[in-house]
Parts: C-alpha cells; structure tokens; sequence
C-alpha cells in the first residue's frame, strides 16, 4: 500500500477518479452517482477491527484504513510480529495507533467496533464471522466464507437472523469493466452463453515435511488453531501452507478458484449444480502437501450449462495470455476476463468484435495485495450498504453458492468419483462418504452454533 499511495489523501484522490468514471458512465448497476457521493466525504465513521494480519490482512487492513470514513481502531492476530508490524503500518495511513489483540474475542466485546474484517486461515472464517454477528458486529469476509458447505449454510442464516451485513471479498464483482462485461455477456453480445472455463496457474514449490517443533515464542498455536481439532505444531505450516492440509484449508481451488467460478456463476446466472466431478492430485512433488497442486474441477447445471475450473498450483504456463481468468463460449462468439480490470468478445472467427482495457495492471498471483485501488470500491460498497441501504454485490449468499460450487468439486475429489446434486440447495444426493464432508469436526467448545 504504501508504495502505491503516499497518502491517504492521495488515495482517496485516486478512488474518486475511478468513482468518477464510474458516475459518467453508470457502468455498475445499482450504484448511482448520489451514492457514490454520500461515500466520498461522508460523516460517518465505521471503526473496523481486522482479523488475521500477516499478509493478505495486512494490506486489507491498511485499505479499511485509507478509506476516508473508516478507522482501524483493532489489529487481531495470534502472531505478535504480526501486530506490531500492522499496528505500524495502519498509523502511517490514519496518524492513529490501532490497538493489538491476540485474541480477536477480545476485539469483538467492544462497543466502538462496527466491522469486523476476517482475512485468518480458513478453519477461521466462519467460525469468526458468526461470532462477529452474534456480537452486533457487520462483517468483511475474505473468501472462502467457509471450510466447508455447512458453515456457509449457516452464515446465509445468520446474516438473517442478526440483520447483519456480511459482504465476501470475492472483489471482480466490483471491477467497473468486468461488471460492463458480464452485463454484455447477459445482453446477448455472444448469443447464449453454455460454457465456461476458468483456471489458475503458479509454480509453487515444495513444502518438504514438517518436524514436530516448539511452538514460536511470537505465536500462539491453540488459538491460531482455534475451531479445528487440536494437532502437534510442525514447522512447515504457519503462516501459509496450511492452505494445503484439508484440517486447516481448502486447496487452491477456494484459494485462487473460488473468484473464477464465482465469476462464471455470475455470467451464466445459475446457482447449484446437478452434477460435479473433479480429478487431479498432488503430482509434483512429494512432501506434506495434501490437496491437489493439478485439479480439474467439471460442474453441470440444469439449465443446460456447464463450466470447469482447472488448477496448476506448480506449473505455470498461462491460458490465453493470463495466469488467471475466465473464457464464456456462446453461440455467437467468446468472451474473454482475465485476471484484471477488462475483457475481451470474439466472434467465432475468432476476431475481436470488442475490446476494454484497464491503465492499471493486477497482479493475480501476489497473494496479499493484488488490486488496491479496485478492491476499495468493494469495499466502499460495503460500507454504503451499512450506512444507506444500498445493495451488496457480493452478500453472502452469493458468497456461499460460489463457494460451494468449488467445495463441491473437492469433496469429489476427495471421494474419487462424481457426486449427483439436489439444483435447488447444492446437497448430495444419496452418497454417505461425501455427505460425511459436507461439514467438519470442531474442537471441544469450538462448534458453530446460531
């Protein structure tokens, strides 16, 4: 952040152009230029206290804190080093020191607090979402909203029932050119859209195998392990390749997928699926690792759709270009939305019938701060919708379906074979082992209860 903005004033400046361009436009649908306006300037102040600060969190929290009505007053984290280093950053931003908590719960008994942002493993999400809620607070939640389906289950019922607003930080929904294209993919400019394909690629490298170790004297391991079952520390899981153990994460494809499939959920305007599968495994290397670093996730829907999500966490040749994207093919054409702020339609020549570009660039595969400028609008919508009403993009039951497309297709991977759905929940139907995935174990004291 600091090396894209020298202020938060420059920021703001920086914002209000796209803001700007936004107004003359009317690109994003719901989103008039009075609303905007009561944005930018506004009185009220939300006070955020942000969850999980050693990477992702940390940009995302000096974001929260360069928006010109929010402040950061919490930095929660079970990594001391962690604290001290966002603590540090957030008040470069807002000239005002955010108080540190190991505890996140702590966080939450205060009355001053109005958001709480959740960028912690992902064993974390739910859980903490839901206690936000159950302590009157809203909630930013980083994607995946949850571990597995259950838990998103019952976040969609929280929200209600709490009358909370919970947006996923799944943020292309918010990007000005990709909803302009999503909004011509549903205008017809390539016919019917009946298939997609999404992917992700890296060249990650190994994470050998962990040796049971003393628990750092900066961390405290009970807590970062929170509501999953308690486990010996090893030294080749915090802070990052937890993504890769089933008991703490959930694979590349709810850490990178889950954006892609959630844009083409969106494009084609379907909810669950009929049928999943996925094949794949961990091809590359032999270590700890325990979910796929090669993945192809195959989804058919009922209204005469189908999509695939492909993932390749060690190799990475780009598709089309993009480490990361999205192609629509419909009966007139193609639509291309790579990682960035723009897209492209072809016709079925394969010439360019359209084409909208963005000046700056995203960067798909830095995994704490890819897209600033674009991701405060996301978060600017949030806030509105706290503050005037105004209809979240991403709510978490868009959140959820999205996200359970993609666990859906690890639970097939997990149970070697195709799983057959119920189109109007997303469960599986009359599978015992698959259905035995569709939630998790908790810690004693730990369990998700409304």
């Amino acid at each position: 952040m600091t090396k894209n903005f020298n202020s938060r004033r420059d920021f703001i400046k920086k914002s209000a152009g796209v803001s700007a361009g936004l107004m003359v436009g009317g690109v994003l649908p719901g989103f008039s230029a009075s609303s905007y306006a009561r944005i930018m300037g506004a009185n009220d102040v939300l006070r955020a206290s942000v969850m999980g600060v050693n990477s992702r969190g940390n940009a995302l929290a000096q974001n929260f804190a360069f928006q010109e009505n929010c402040e950061v007053i919490h930095v929660c984290d079970v990594d001391s080093r962690a604290i001290e280093k966002c603590t540090a950053n957030i008040q470069k931003v807002q000239n005002k020191k955010p108080q540190g908590f190991e505890d996140f719960r702590k966080s939450l008994e205060s009355k001053d607090v109005d958001i709480l942002v959740v960028a912690a493993p992902d064993h974390w999400h739910a859980p903490a979402a839901l206690l936000a809620m159950q302590a009157g607070k809203n909630v930013y939640l980083e994607k995946p909203c949850s571990h597995n389906p259950r838990e998103g289950e019952i976040l969609v019922e929280a929200a209600r029932r709490y009358n909370k607003s919970v947006q996923m930080g799944n943020q292309r929904r918010s990007y000005p050119n990709v909803v302009e294209g999503i909004q011509e993919l549903k205008n017809g400019i390539i016919g019917r859209p009946y298939f997609g394909k999404g992917w992700y690629t890296n060249n990650r490298g190994p994470i050998g195998v962990g040796q049971k170790a003393a628990v750092p004297g900066w961390l405290n391991w009970d807590l970062w392990q929170g509501p999953a079952p308690r486990t010996d520390y090893k030294d080749n899981i915090v802070h990052y390749n937890w993504h890769w153990f089933w008991h703490w994460g959930t694979g590349e494809a709810l850490n990178n997928g889950t954006h892609m499939v959630d844009l083409m959920r969106w494009g084609f305007g379907v909810d669950f699926p009929v049928k999943v599968s996925s094949n794949g495994g961990r091809y590359h290397y032999s270590d700890d690792w325990q979910t796929p670093d090669t993945q192809v996730i195959n989804l058919d829907f009922q209204e005469n759709i189908s999509m695939t999500w492909e993932g390749r966490s060690c190799n990475g040749k780009p598709i089309e270009g993009s480490s990361v994207g999205v192609i629509f093919y419909g009966e007139k054409g193609s639509m291309f939305i790579p990682g960035g702020n723009e897209y492209t339609v072809f016709d079925l020549k394969n010439n360019v019938v359209k084409e909208v570009k963005d000046t700056q660039k995203v960067d798909a595969r830095d995994a704490a701060n890819p897209s600033s400028h674009l991701d405060s609008l996301h978060i600017r919508n949030f806030f509105n919708n706290i503050l005037s009403g105004e209809n979240l993009v991403a709510d978490i039951d868009s959140g959820h379906k999205s996200t359970a497309l993609v666990q859906l297709g690890n639970i097939a991977q997990r149970v070697g074979h195709s799983l057959e759905i119920n189109p109007e929940n997303g469960h599986i139907k009359g599978d015992k082992k698959a259905q035995k995935l569709w939630s998790r174990e908790y810690e004693k004291g730990w369990e998700m209860k409304l």
